[in-house]
């Protein structure tokens, strides 16, 4: 049997043993809706605000300001079209929205949604590191702005954002601060009181969490449209009935997470980074590791496609990605890696590995002798190598 190693940890994660075992009991024996009135709804009930809490403690926040929802797609477009449309900002014609470049496509297809209505975009530049200019965003701001939507590490290429000296700015002008944290939950401290965050997106299976599960933080106040209308849970912000089994297993994946395993993932990463540049000709797209987040690593080799790479990989059972997942099915090259000022030629030759805690120095080894093999292949072949 071909050993198997999974390095497409920012695409989704194994869900942690620990989390199955708190969510079985939500599937067979404690199944109740929790909208009913009686005793065995109720029991659903509380054990959907203990996660509550939970998950409002880890970014301090109440958790009246945590809303389910059912997944980060959904969230990042709650986040821009719930504010974007509520009368008062109509009235108010807050109608401007500023995101960047490198978003993640549930914020950038939203933004060209409301485009089409009324809403104008502005698209932050970033540098060769993938970081937007802090006076570029402030320049950007005028009194028609209502949002500023930045992802804080990006799925492709890592890149963490000051969020925090954003957060300041946006506050100073009266500008809402959505901040995409899919991929730097529980890898990164979160704060929204320190950071000034209004609007925060999180979601569990990049935390070894269950699929299907996510949250939007709504700060007390700010004012939002519900984009899906019914039985008006979650505080008529997001009808439909709880996903119970999901939520519980959220909050466990919170529970159990630890920095200190971020701080382990961060020196594998480096050791990866390290051994992987000792390839002849291959380039680290993005930031250097201070700004990365602790799991991601994305590289371009010379002359050799990156589908091939992964192709070759796969046949020895290692799993990486040419792409962020939830666009890799679409024949467009990455509009992240074409932002950085990358070349077709480095888009096409780039791979994205991303570790989790469970992946090992040994799995890591096996890869890179994997690695080194096929890139040597596929160069012998390259009509660009030769």
């Amino acid at each position: 049997m071909v050993r198997q190693i999974y390095l497409d940890n920012a695409a989704t994660t194994c869900v942690d043993e620990r989390v199955i075992k708190v969510m079985l009991p939500y599937f067979s024996e404690k199944y109740g809706n929790p909208s009913s009135a009686h005793s065995f709804g109720k029991e659903s009930r509380e054990a959907i605000e203990r996660a509550r809490e939970i998950i409002a403690k880890s970014i301090n926040t109440k958790s009246n300001e945590i809303y389910f929802t059912s997944g980060g797609t959904e969230a990042n477009n709650l986040a821009l079209k719930g504010p974007f449309w509520h009368p008062e900002n109509m009235k108010n014609k807050k109608r401007n929205i500023i995101t960047t470049k490198i978003e993640h496509p549930s914020i950038l297809e939203p933004c060209k949604f409301i485009e089409h209505h009324d809403a104008k975009v502005h698209y932050l530049g970033v540098n060769s590191e993938g970081l937007i200019d802090i006076k570029e965003l402030e320049n950007s701001i005028t009194p028609e702005t209502l949002l500023v939507s930045i992802i804080q590490g990006n799925n492709e290429i890592g890149t963490l954002q000051e969020i925090e000296k954003i957060g300041k700015l946006c506050k100073s002008n009266g500008v809402l601060f959505h901040v995409d944290a899919c991929q730097s939950f529980t890898n990164i401290k979160l704060d929204v009181v320190k950071q000034n965050i209004d609007l925060m997106t999180l979601n569990a299976h990049k935390i070894h969490g269950p699929k299907g599960i996510g949250v939007l933080f709504i700060r007390e106040g700010v004012k939002v449209v519900p984009m899906i209308q019914g039985g008006g849970h979650e505080k008529n912000i997001r009808s439909g009935t709880e996903n119970v089994a999901g939520i519980i297993g959220f909050a466990e994946a919170v529970k159990i997470s630890s920095l200190k395993d971020a701080e382990k993932i961060s020196k594998l990463r480096d050791y990866t980074i390290k051994k992987i540049l000792e390839i002849p000709d291959t380039n680290l797209n993005g930031p250097n590791q201070k700004n990365r987040l602790c799991n991601n690593i994305n590289v371009s080799f010379k002359n050799i496609e990156g589908e091939a790479i992964g192709q070759y990989l796969e046949n020895d059972g290692i799993f990486v990605s040419t792409g962020s997942a939830c666009a890799s099915h679409k024949l467009e090259k990455s509009h992240v890696l074409r932002a950085i000022g990358c070349s077709d030629f480095e888009i096409n030759s780039s791979i994205r590995i991303s570790l989790s805690k469970f992946t090992t120095k040994q799995d890591i080894d096996y890869f890179i002798n994997r690695l080194i093999l096929v890139v040597e292949k596929l160069r012998k072949m390259s009509p660009f190598a030769n």
